[in-house]
C-alpha cells in the first residue's frame, strides 16, 4: 500500500516524525533494516508483557474462583490479541509503526497526545510498580540473607536507598540502549527468572471455588494489567528482522501464550497454596512460611531480577511518546535520549518512594489507562484509518472494532466504579500498604 506517510521507527537516526519521503516521483517510506531475531522479539516483547501483575494474580483467583479467574485470563488474553491485531493492520495501512503517530494519523494532534499520555501514564504506572517490589522485597531478601533479625538502620537495608542503586547500576545503562532489540538477552533472561519462580512453588491444597468477594473489583484492572503491551508492539516491530504483520502477529500471539500459562500457573498454585490468605503481593505471602528458606529466597531474588529487568524494555515507549509530545520534528540526539531517561527514572524513583499501595497501582491504572491502550485506541485508530473503500463502515471488521471500542468504555466505567464503590466501603486491602 503507497501511503503519503512515510514509515516511523523508533530510535533511529533518520526519524522522520511525520515528514514524507518523495523517491523517483512516487512516495515511499524510510526504510530501517530491522536485526533482532524472531525468538529476541518473542522475549521482548513477552517480558514487556510480564512484570508485576503476576504477583496480583493469586490474589485476583482468590476473590473469584479457579473457573471464572481462567474464563477472565482467557478473555483478555483473546482480547488482547485481538487489538494487536487491529493495531498492525492500522500499521500496515499507512506504513506507521509508532503508537502515537497512528494518533495523529486518525484524530490529528489530539490523537497523537491522547496516545502519548495513555502510554505514559500506564508505563509509568507499570515501572512504578516493578520498583516498588524492588523497595519492599530487596531489603528484606538481604536481611534474610544476612541471618539478621532485626533492622538496625543500616543503609543496605533500607529501601529507598536500594532502589536508587538498583536504579543506577542496572536500570539506567540499559535504558540508554539505542534500539530495543539490544535488550533481547536481558529479557530473555528475565523471562527464565519467572520460570524459576513458577517451577519452586508448593500446590498442597485443594480446590475452592469462590465467585464473589469484596475484592472482586479488583480482579479485572489487575488482568488487564498483566495483559498490557501494546506501547512496545510497533517499536519490536520495527526492530524485527524481515518484518511482516503476519510475523509480528506470531510474534503477539506466542509471547501472550507464554504469558497466559506462566500468569495462570502463578495465579493457581499461589492461591492453592494459601487460599484465602493469599495476600495482594505474593512474595509476601510465601516470605511468611520459612523467611530464611533458601529455596524461597532465591525465588524472591529471582522475581525481583525478572521485574528489574523489564523497566528498560517499558521505557522504551515513554521516551517514544515524550519526543512526539514535545519534540515532534527533532531527529535522534544522544543528550536528548539520555535526559529524557534520567528525569523519567528520578520522577518514577520519587514516586515510589512515596506509593502508598501496590495493589492501588494496579486497580487505578488498569481502569483508566489498560482500557484505552488495549481496547478503545486500536479501535478507533483502526476504524478511521483503514480507507472506506476498502472495508466500509458498516462491513464487519468495522463494526466489531467498534464493539471492541465500546466494551472497552464499558469496562474503564465499571471498573472504576467498582474501585470507588470499594473504597467507600472502606476496605482495608484497598487502603493498607505493604
Amino acid at each position: 500500500v503507497i501511503s503519503t506517510c512515510c514509515l516511523f521507527h523508533l530510535h533511529n537516526s533518520c526519524e522522520t516524525d511525520g515528514q514524507c519521503c518523495f523517491l523517483s516521483g512516487q512516495f515511499d517510506f524510510t526504510e530501517f533494516e530491522g536485526k533482532t531475531s524472531f525468538g529476541m522479539s518473542i522475549f521482548n516483547l513477552g517480558n514487556a508483557i510480564m512484570g508485576s501483575g503476576i504477583l496480583g494474580l493469586a490474589y485476583a483467583m482468590s476473590n473469584t474462583g479457579i473457573l471464572l479467574f481462567l474464563f477472565l485470563l482467557t478473555a483478555v488474553a483473546a482480547l488482547s490479541a485481538y487489538s494487536i491485531h487491529l493495531l498492525l493492520k492500522a500499521s500496515g495501512v499507512v506504513g506507521i509503526r509508532a503508537y502515537e503517530q497512528l494518533g495523529y494519523r486518525a484524530f490529528g494532534t489530539p490523537g497523537k497526545m491522547a496516545a502519548g499520555i495513555a502510554i505514559t501514564l500506564q508505563n509509568i504506572g507499570a515501572m512504578s510498580s516493578y520498583l516498588f517490589i524492588v523497595k519492599s522485597e530487596f531489603p528484606l531478601v538481604i536481611q534474610a540473607f544476612l541471618r539478621a533479625d532485626n533492622n538496625h538502620g543500616e543503609w543496605y537495608l533500607n529501601g529507598n536507598y536500594l532502589v536508587v542503586l538498583v536504579t543506577v547500576s542496572v536500570i539506567l545503562p540499559l535504558a540508554l540502549m539505542k534500539q530495543l532489540g539490544y535488550l533481547g538477552y536481558t529479557s530473555g533472561f528475565s523471562l527464565s527468572c519467572m520460570v524459576f519462580f513458577l517451577s519452586n512453588k508448593e500446590n498442597m491444597l485443594c480446590f475452592m471455588f469462590t465467585f464473589f468477594a469484596p475484592q472482586t473489583a479488583y480482579t479485572i484492572p489487575i488482568l488487564a494489567f498483566a495483559f498490557v503491551c501494546h506501547p512496545e508492539v510497533l517499536p519490536i516491530y520495527t526492530e524485527l528482522r524481515n518484518p511482516s504483520q503476519k510475523k509480528m502477529q506470531q510474534v503477539s500471539n506466542i509471547s501472550i501464550l507464554i504469558m497466559y500459562t506462566m500468569y495462570f500457573l502463578a495465579a493457581l498454585f499461589g492461591y492453592l497454596t494459601f487460599k484465602e490468605n493469599v495476600e495482594a503481593e505474593l512474595l509476601h505471602t510465601y516470605s511468611r512460611i520459612d523467611p530464611y528458606d533458601t529455596l524461597i529466597l532465591c525465588v524472591r531474588l529471582a522475581v525481583l531480577t525478572a521485574v528489574t529487568l523489564t523497566v528498560p524494555i517499558v521505557l522504551f515507549p515513554v521516551r517514544r511518546a515524550i519526543q512526539q509530545m514535545i519534540f515532534p520534528n527533532k531527529t535522534f540526539h544522544w543528550l536528548r535520549h539520555i535526559a529524557i531517561a534520567v528525569v523519567l527514572l528520578i520522577f518514577i524513583n520519587m514516586l515510589v518512594i512515596f506509593a502508598p499501595n501496590i495493589l492501588g497501582i494496579f486497580g487505578i491504572i488498569g481502569a483508566t489507562s489498560a482500557p484505552c491502550l488495549i481496547f478503545i485506541f486500536p479501535a478507533v485508530f483502526y476504524i478511521r484509518i483503514v480507507p472506506k473503500d476498502e472495508e466500509p463502515m458498516r462491513s464487519t471488521p468495522k463494526l466489531v472494532a467498534a464493539c471492541f471500542a465500546g466494551l472497552g468504555v464499558l469496562f474503564m466505567i465499571m471498573s472504576l466504579s467498582f474501585i470507588i464503590i470499594d473504597w467507600t466501603m472502606g476496605s482495608s486491602n484497598a487502603a493498607g500498604g505493604h
